[in-house]
């Protein structure tokens, strides 16, 4: 039956009759209103529906709310029973859906963006500026594809999406310039010949009928490219009566819900057919003010009470300056009260924005519309949704809690943003870096007495930190004993820290180069400090002292980020580190990032840090090398250190280095990872006793694949000779020669710490001048590859890179150099073929510096 009226319907519309049917199941009826723009589309659309297997039951009614029937545009559920791994099914009528756990109660706005990964319903709206081409005439295609895919991904994840979109005026005015285009070609090759092609003008197009033309090809594509992630999308025109309307206003609130409860995805828009033309001069010509759409969307974000509203625009966010001039600063979170530090500027590219924009700038209506919404309970972020770079993930960074754009909170942190923070460790840096030497040196040394002095105050707070990451569990033992502070690391710490400070009067403005260029041209090379160093660190609290006091003893701003477990120690740490910086007025040059911060996002100031040091995990330096794309970092991402047991090597000796390399501190990036054992060695009673020893200390073996070989019963074969164990593990593996272990440790290894045991002097001397690493060692324990225990003072951490600092950094590793000429009326030109002066490049003796 279904069948025969859809097929006669078409006949009896084209005779000018409209019909909207009532479509009935075994148990209820599916009811239509007409009154939408084209009455055969929504017939199809109920002809579909009824058709459909998802749709169809038997013995079961299936209700519809009419307006949500009008409003669906591909009725394409799927029809399978999703069950989550807790059981949870979301069902209506027959068609079930699946959710995950997302749940809060609606009424306050998300405070920090970290908690916008909560976030449940969601509206993103869509300026003209992001839909649109670049011409204007025509959709953005590859962007809304991407922003299709990133709302597909979050809406099968359990969320509730929905979109407010412009775009029709322009996707209509490529159509009607089309038309045009054709007619007038045909009528001008009819009537004037082909050589006046050239000279047809198109008619500026009213933006209404652009409207019109382009409502059902935009929600076409958008319908086509839901579709391929099996997700139904549903249109919704709405205009300003509507909200005036009570009537309307319950009915388009109970559509819309009714579409999410079905897992359809809203896409709703202002009706630009109908809504007054926009105002004379207020407009790109052709295309239609979207201002109605911004207030439309902080509108129906609080309307149907969502968590977020995303606002995507062809701008980053808000500045406190217009954008593009010199000054000007993204916002990174706005706040209600902030109205009076911002500066509009220009218009977007397309439209104003804002429906009470009145002529204003765009930035004005979405701030007015932003704040509208986040008064309702609904968090708003506005963010670029035209950047090449960033678009294809904007609004799931976004959601993720990455900084990304502007967020709107109405909960002001009683600190500096970490922004500030950089900045002030600038200040502070320069201003510390032109303090005398010895006021440099003092400091230090004050913080030296304070970590003595205040040893039960830090204590106290370390023990805290200790109780609460026992309770949570959540600490390998290993990153425990880093945690972990006493009374003897304190004082290791005051001992290097008293070692640092005599090095700061030769560390900044050091001559280490002198050339006379020419007669009274005279250069220096000297050292600087590199600026603001942002150092990143898990578990080790002590290692804020050490850095603090390397990045003073340099003249460096100093940002330190460490880890939420040892949040108390730290505290307290940067406290008396602020308390010594005090004597000479330098408190603000080092910072301890408390914000909400991810490691990510501290990342991305390139333009406010010069130099990252992370001190971690290897996971935690991959993804910071990862991240810090802008940033130059220095570090290892892994500590793979061998000790090579060679042929010549003295039993005694061997056992010696090989506990102490491995269980002096087996958490350290330092310990050894990889035995080597000369294949020689293996017919003396060497090996039994390393191993007798390695047992009493409770270290798990793992035999390598050619040791493996020589036992009858050996230890678990190791899975991968590339591991840092970081604990009491390690890998025992037989090689041939010198030359094969050094081939040994270039292949697996991580070039920083290598170790020979040997008496054979010539072997050792080949084996220090090839192995390539940070740090290679002759009959010493790998642990000696340390800041403190070379001479240091501390370090910042070790590096492993080729350029600039290798092995333990201390200060040294955080100075760079500038270049000073002294002149007297010199000129280039002077130095040319026929100029009157020579160049004489002599090099010059460096004065020395008192150091008393």
């Amino acid at each position: 039956m279904l069948a025969s009226l859809s097929a006669s319907i078409p006949h009896l519309q084209n005779k000018g009759q409209q019909y909207c049917p009532l479509l009935s199941t075994p148990s209820g009826t599916v009811s239509a209103r007409a009154g939408i723009s084209s009455s055969r589309g929504c017939l199809m659309m109920l002809c579909r529906a009824a058709l459909s297997p998802c749709f169809h039951a038997p013995g079961r009614s299936l209700l519809f709310s009419p307006w949500s029937i009008a409003a669906i545009a591909r009725p394409s559920l799927p029809a399978h029973n999703w069950v989550l791994k807790n059981g949870s099914v979301r069902c209506w009528s027959n068609i079930p859906f699946i959710t995950v756990p997302l749940s809060r109660t609606h009424g306050k706005s998300f405070a920090h963006r970290s908690e916008l990964k909560h976030a449940k319903r969601i509206v993103v709206k869509l300026g003209s500026a992001v839909v649109t081409r670049g011409d204007e005439c025509g959709l953005a295609l590859g962007r809304l594809a991407s922003i299709v895919e990133q709302v597909s991904m979050l809406q099968n994840q359990g969320r509730e999406m929905m979109i407010v979109t412009s775009g029709a005026v322009a996707f209509g005015k490529q159509r009607l310039r089309h038309e045009i285009l054709l007619s007038q070609s045909v009528r001008q090759a009819l009537h004037s010949g082909q050589n006046q092609l050239k000279d047809m003008a198109i008619p500026v197009l009213e933006a209404r009928a652009c409207a019109a033309a382009g409502q059902s090809g935009l929600m076409a594509l958008y319908e086509a490219m839901f579709t391929q992630y099996s997700i139904c999308a549903a249109q919704i025109l709405v205009t300003n009566l509507d909200f005036h309307d009570e009537q309307k206003r319950r009915n388009l609130n109970g559509t819309l819900h009714e579409l999410l409860r079905m897992n359809i995805v809203p896409i709703i828009n202002t009706n630009d057919a109908v809504v007054p033309p926009p105002e004379p001069n207020s407009d790109l010509q052709g295309v239609i003010s979207v201002k109605d759409n911004d207030s439309l969307a902080a509108r129906l974000a609080v309307e149907m009470k969502t968590d977020l509203l995303i606002v995507l625009s062809d701008v980053e966010g808000l500045f406190d300056s217009p954008p593009g001039s010199d000054d000007a600063k993204l916002i990174d979170i706005f706040y209600p009260g902030d109205q009076q530090s911002v500066t509009f500027g220009t218009k977007s590219r397309v439209g104003m924005g804002g429906m009470e924009a009145k002529g204003g700038e765009n930035s004005r209506a979405y701030v007015k519309a932003a704040l509208w919404a986040l008064q309702g309970g609904t968090s708003v972020v506005i963010a670029n949704g035209t950047h090449p770079k960033i678009s294809g993930h904007v609004i799931t960074d976004i959601v993720e809690g990455k900084k990304v754009g502007t967020f709107f909170s109405e909960v002001k942190p009683a600190g500096p943003t970490v922004e500030q923070q950089a900045e002030m460790a600038r200040a502070g840096g320069r201003t510390l870096a032109a303090l005398q030497p010895e006021q440099r040196a003092d400091i230090i040394y004050h913080l030296a007495d304070l970590l003595t002095d205040q040893r039960e105050e830090i204590l106290l707070a370390n023990k805290k930190d200790m109780e609460e990451a026992e309770n949570k569990g959540r600490l390998a033992l290993p990153l425990m004993k880093r945690l972990s502070l006493s009374t003897s690391k304190l004082n290791s710490l005051a001992i290097g820290l008293r070692q640092i400070a005599p090095s700061s009067q030769d560390s900044v403005g050091r001559v280490i180069r002198r050339t006379r260029i020419a007669k009274d041209l005279e250069l220096e090379q000297v050292t600087v400090p590199i600026g603001v160093l942002l150092v990143i660190f898990e578990s080790r609290p002590d290692c804020l002292p050490q850095v603090s006091a390397l990045a003073i003893a340099s003249g460096n701003g100093l940002l330190l980020k460490g880890g939420r477990e040892a949040s108390h120690s730290n505290q307290i740490l940067h406290h008396l580190t602020q308390e010594a910086l005090s004597i000479h007025g330098v408190k603000d040059a080092v910072q301890l990032v408390n914000t909400r911060e991810e490691v990510e996002d501290l990342c991305r100031l390139d333009k406010l840090i010069d130099l990252i040091i992370p001190r971690g995990s290897a996971q935690l330096v991959r993804d910071i090398q990862k991240a810090a794309k802008g940033i130059p970092g220095m570090g290892h991402s892994e500590g793979i250190c061998h000790v090579y047991v060679d042929v010549d090597a003295s039993v005694e000796k061997v056992t010696r280095i090989v506990r102490d390399s491995k269980c002096e501190y087996p958490a350290a990036c330092s310990a050894l990872e990889t035995l080597l054992i000369h294949r020689d060695q293996l017919r003396t009673p060497l090996v039994d006793q390393i191993i007798d020893m390695l047992r009493v200390e409770q270290v798990k073996i793992h035999a390598g694949p050619r040791f493996a070989s020589y036992l009858t019963f050996s230890p678990s074969e190791v899975k991968s000779l590339r591991t840092e164990y970081g604990d009491l593990e390690c890998c025992i593996e037989v090689v041939d020669s010198v030359q094969e272990a050094i081939e040994h440790i270039h292949k697996y290894g991580s070039s920083h710490t290598d170790v020979i045991v040997t008496e054979n002097e010539k072997t050792a001397e080949y084996f220090l001048q090839h192995v390539d690493s940070a740090c290679v060692f002759w009959n010493a324990s790998t642990r000696f590859s340390d800041g403190y225990r070379l001479g240091l003072g501390a370090e910042v951490g070790i590096s492993t890179s080729r350029i600039h600092a290798r092995g333990p950094v201390g200060i040294e590793g955080l100075l760079t150099t500038k270049w000073l000429l002294r002149g007297d009326n010199h000129v280039v030109s002077d130095f040319s073929e026929h100029g009157s002066m020579k160049y004489l490049h002599e090099n010059l003796p460096i004065p020395q510096r008192n150091t008393d």
